[in-house]
């Protein structure tokens, strides 16, 4: 892998966004969890949740910084989802699952808190936008809009719109797992409810892996590129692309709902099949 990588045009490169956006995250993360251990509370700030948080952003900087950003945007398809899975889904879900409980809450210094929370209007706003009728939609735009070819070509030539379908996929993903998760205990959606989330977001997300896995080649600009990266041919890499969307929803969405439903699955009871004679 490492000799086809040096034959093309791909490296690590850091962009100034990401790598402030990676470092004010541990720096927040970092005063939430001493804070929170100095109140002896190592209980809700235990290292494994310090190890958890640390692989969301090292998960994060390896997308957008290493030598896979340049070949989902110049060589593969398949890569380009790999980027998307990571930072839309993964990413979120291991930084959220770090953050339950007091740590959401610690997140942000006290002063600034305080006064954040002073905000009517912005309180709202917030409630507003972390409800599920707006995650679920954005989450359906950002998946269906980007993957629609002419959108995406463009994409890929314009570094804006591309850093824009980039964050569009970071807040959809974050909003839709802060739901299903729900590290602040906010009891937004009962069980329930989260569990029609996940569905719903997979019968969203499967109309589009599988038009990448049964239709032919359908993007340009991996179609016209000369170098075949692993001897993939366009259609193959962009099944491949599919097979991993499919793949991804299927393990974190179906985890999800296998979590939600164990309680409710333990305290059933059993059903007696004795013969009554």
């Amino acid at each position: 892998m490492g000799r086809v990588l040096g034959l093309l045009d791909v490296g690590w490169e850091a962009p100034a966004p990401v790598l402030a956006g990676c470092l004010v995250a541990l720096g927040l993360f970092g005063q939430a969890f001493w804070r929170l251990r100095q109140r002896g509370r190592t209980d809700h700030a235990g290292w494994d949740r310090a190890a958890l948080f640390v692989l969301a952003v090292a998960l994060t900087f390896l997308a957008l910084a290493s030598p896979l950003d340049g070949l989902g945007d110049r060589y593969l398809l398949s890569a380009h989802m790999l980027q998307h899975v990571a930072i839309g889904d993964l990413a979120p879900v291991l930084g959220l699952l770090a953050l339950r409980g007091p740590l959401t809450f610690f997140l942000l210094p006290a002063p600034l808190l305080s006064r954040l929370a002073s905000l009517r209007r912005l309180r709202a706003l917030l409630h507003w936008l972390t409800g599920p009728w707006v995650a679920l939609p954005l989450w359906i735009a950002a998946m269906w809009a980007w993957h629609v070819p002419r959108i995406y070509d463009y994409a890929a030539t314009h570094q804006a719109v591309h850093d824009l379908e980039h964050l569009s996929f970071v807040l959809a993903g974050v909003l839709v797992w802060n739901l299903l998760i729900d590290p602040a205990r906010t009891g937004r959606l009962p069980v329930a409810g989260r569990i029609g989330l996940a569905v719903a977001v997979f019968a969203a997300g499967d109309p589009v892996s599988a038009g990448l896995i049964s239709s032919g080649a359908s993007y340009p600009h991996y179609v016209s590129q000369a170098h075949r990266v692993f001897g993939l041919t366009p259609h193959a890499d962009q099944v491949l692309a599919g097979v991993v969307m499919l793949v991804e929803q299927i393990a974190t969405l179906g985890t999800c709902c296998a979590i939600l439903l164990w309680p409710h699955l333990k305290r059933a009871p059993l059903r007696d099949e004795s013969v009554q004679l």
